[in-house]
């Protein structure tokens, strides 16, 4: 198992209580699930945040939680690591958790308020047609070479991405094709992530009750852009 150092690898820590040679078994933001040895990241959502959660987590077995607020009562058998944003923090420790995956692939971002379905799945269908191994993240599916599974988002969480990418590279994949969407890039899901390159389609007067100025969505939009190499 690899160790919080280990997994905490380029996050900026503001502070730790507890210790960093703790092995870790798993990451996750459902305290529920969390496998004993886990690491809960108390992420804060649109509408619930993790930090309620804490407890709960350590319950069931976490024994290192990240977070941005210090609870009064800290638990002495279990390591707290705070950061300013779990979210953004949470994309590092995955990509480190699962080996890095997207640095061991030519991945390559779609992103634009339409057609990103189209132009991912056109363009894994045409490597695979010239015999070259190759992932799929889209809306309707993902694709691990021409096995098929089933989708859950546009854009795939922090920790189910890196885990689906590490597969991709177990399976021999040299490319990977994943849309892009504004609330990923907004909620630091892509955080980490190694891209190759980067397509836009099109900008459109959408998804402004997420957003709600089209100038946040163009913001969010440019984010994407900057993770690309220069």
């Amino acid at each position: 198992m690899k160790t919080l150092t280990d997994i905490l690898k380029n996050v900026e820590i503001e502070a730790v209580c507890g210790n960093l040679a703790t092995s870790i078994s798993e990451i996750s933001f459902n305290s529920k699930n969390i496998a004993a040895n886990g690491l809960f990241a108390a992420v804060k959502g649109v509408q619930t945040d993790g930090h309620n959660y804490i407890e709960s987590a350590i319950t069931n077995g976490a024994m290192a939680v990240l977070l941005e607020n210090m609870p009064s009562d800290l638990k002495s058998s279990v390591t707290y690591i705070r950061v300013k944003s779990v979210a953004k923090a949470l994309g590092l420790v995955a990509c480190n958790f699962y080996g890095n995956p997207s640095e061991q692939l030519k991945l390559v971002g779609v992103t634009g308020t339409n057609g990103k379905t189209t132009i991912a799945g056109t363009l894994h269908n045409a490597v695979r047609e010239m015999g070259i191994s190759a992932g799929l993240i889209s809306t309707v599916v993902y694709k691990v070479n021409d096995r098929e599974i089933e989708a859950t988002h546009t854009t795939p969480d922090q920790i189910s991405l890196n885990k689906l990418l590490a597969e991709m590279v177990a399976e021999g994949c040299e490319y990977a094709f994943m849309e892009v969407s504004s609330h990923a890039i907004d909620q630091h899901r892509i955080a980490g992530l190694h891209f190759s390159g980067g397509i836009f389609t099109n900008l459109t007067h959408d998804h402004l009750d997420y957003h709600k100025t089209f100038k946040n969505y163009i913001e969010a939009k440019k984010k994407f852009f900057d993770f690309l190499p220069k």
